[in-house]
């Protein structure tokens, strides 16, 4: 099982732009810039992510900065939902194991 990420949402200057930062670094200090699903093809978390976010719907474009996350909303949009896809990004399980909770 991977650990939870903790995100913190970020107010942002620019409609329709979601601004998340993480307890951890995705990209080292690189820049990573995705203009669609099929430009987050690799396995990478940063790709996966990206990916993950596009199949959700309502995304534009997404930026991943180390630990930061920017997602362009489609016009209309609110996000909901993309803070999650964040927060599960390394939560899994062996197939038939089920965590226990407290």
């Amino acid at each position: 099982m991977g650990q939870p990420i903790v995100v913190v949402q970020k107010p942002s200057s620019t409609k329709g732009v979601l601004r998340f930062e993480i307890n951890r670094s995705l990209t080292g200090m690189g820049h990573e810039a995705y203009a669609n699903a099929a430009a987050a093809a690799g396995d990478r978390p940063p790709d996966v992510l990206a990916r993950r976010l596009f199949e959700h719907g309502g995304v534009d474009a997404v930026h991943v900065f180390s630990n930061m996350i920017t997602v362009e909303l489609s016009a209309g949009e609110s996000g909901a939902g993309m803070r999650e896809l964040v927060e599960e990004l390394f939560i899994h399980y062996r197939e038939g194991v089920q965590p226990s909770i407290p």
